[in-house]
């Protein structure tokens, strides 16, 4: 089985180590010419709407799929001649479009928060009427780790506001005034068969995802696996999806859902019998789902711009380390580490120490 990747991150890097034991060969269409999956299989460097380079990788390709939703949508319809491909061009294209994905969120029954559409200014001044302060500006399109989002507060400019995010088509949502920010981890296989992992509690921090902690028999696992069931098969969908909640009171609120294995389920590496990687890679390659329960209390922590001391992380019990082979910079998520214990109390002690080394 050859499998193949528009991407080649860390998200890929971590596919194609899942990917390895169960005889998976992969590639990867990617600009970079360092791009870090790079050494787990063939690269192809090239834009990623590179026709030449598209028909290499799919010729050499048994089934592609892809590892971040900024892809160009239009790239899986120029490949689906060459290699089947999942998830699908829809799945894809909907979250590509923050307006269309919140539409879609109510098409099918999944509340979210208020939102109003902002064009120009003028729809701006109406929508920060309409919702009140605070409440948010996001970008329509390429938004993701807090950028392309402005909060909209008692003394913020209107016009300033726009023109930080660059003055692109963008919506006004609502503030929800959470109590836990949480998402939920699933996999659909190419027959139908689902399988859910724990609710994930998510902490962030500058609009990037700092601490993941998974949550065993959490009473809101229910109502969370009904909300991502509904998009799993809407869509027909094949491989991880993750769907992003706010919890108020007793609601869960979508948030956004992501079409590709998630930052908030590293922990499954470790933390879970079969990892989200290896569920994505079984599901696009036709292969029968893993188990997705926790194996003991687990958490995940970013390594974001800077390393620690990769000794100091590696004396703490349960803790793994996982360095993704990118150069350090502001910003950047450059590794994980995951903490697995025998007990929550435990867990939280050895994620503090964790903390410790990477402030």
């Amino acid at each position: 089985m050859k499998l193949g990747f528009l991407g080649g991150g860390q998200l890929a890097r971590m596919m194609a180590l899942a990917a390895y034991p169960l005889n998976i060969k992969c590639a990867f269409l990617d600009p970079a010419k360092d791009a870090c999956a790079g050494p787990l299989g063939n690269l192809f460097v090239a834009a990623y709407d590179d026709e030449s380079a598209l028909k290499q990788l799919g010729a050499w390709s048994d089934c592609v799929a892809f590892e971040f939703e900024t892809v160009p949508a239009g790239v899986l319809k120029l490949i689906a001649d060459q290699a089947p491909h999942y998830p699908s061009y829809e799945a894809l294209l909907t979250t590509q479009d923050r307006l269309h994905e919140k539409k879609y969120f109510k098409k099918l029954g999944i509340e979210t928060a208020p939102f109003e559409v902002v064009d120009c200014l003028s729809d701006f001044e109406g929508a920060a009427a309409k919702l009140g302060r605070p409440s948010i500006l996001k970008s329509r399109r390429l938004g993701y780790d807090g950028k392309g989002q402005v909060m909209l507060r008692d003394d913020t400019n209107l016009s300033e506001a726009l023109d930080a995010i660059g003055k692109v088509p963008a919506i006004l949502e609502g503030f929800v005034n959470f109590d836990r920010e949480v998402s939920i981890i699933a996999v659909r296989a190419r027959d139908g068969e689902t399988k859910f992992y724990p609710l994930v509690e998510n902490i962030h921090q500058n609009g990037i995802l700092h601490i993941s902690t998974a949550l065993n028999n959490d009473p809101f696992q229910c109502q969370a696996e009904e909300m991502v069931k509904s998009l799993l098969d809407d869509l027909d969908y094949v491989g991880v999806l993750v769907l992003e909640l706010f919890l108020a009171g007793n609601k869960l609120y979508a948030n956004e859902y992501a079409p590709r294995v998630h930052n908030s389920g590293h922990w499954t590496i470790e933390g879970a019998i079969t990892s989200q990687f290896e569920n994505h890679v079984r599901a696009v390659s036709g292969l029968p789902l893993g188990d997705t329960n926790m194996v003991s209390p687990c958490a995940m922590i970013n390594l974001i711009g800077t390393l620690p001391d990769t000794s100091d992380i590696l004396k703490i019990p349960g803790a793994h380390l996982h360095l993704y082979d990118k150069q350090p910079r502001p910003g950047r998520k450059i590794g994980h580490v995951t903490v697995c214990a025998s007990t929550d109390s435990m867990l939280k002690q050895q994620v503090e120490r964790v903390l410790e080394l990477i402030k």
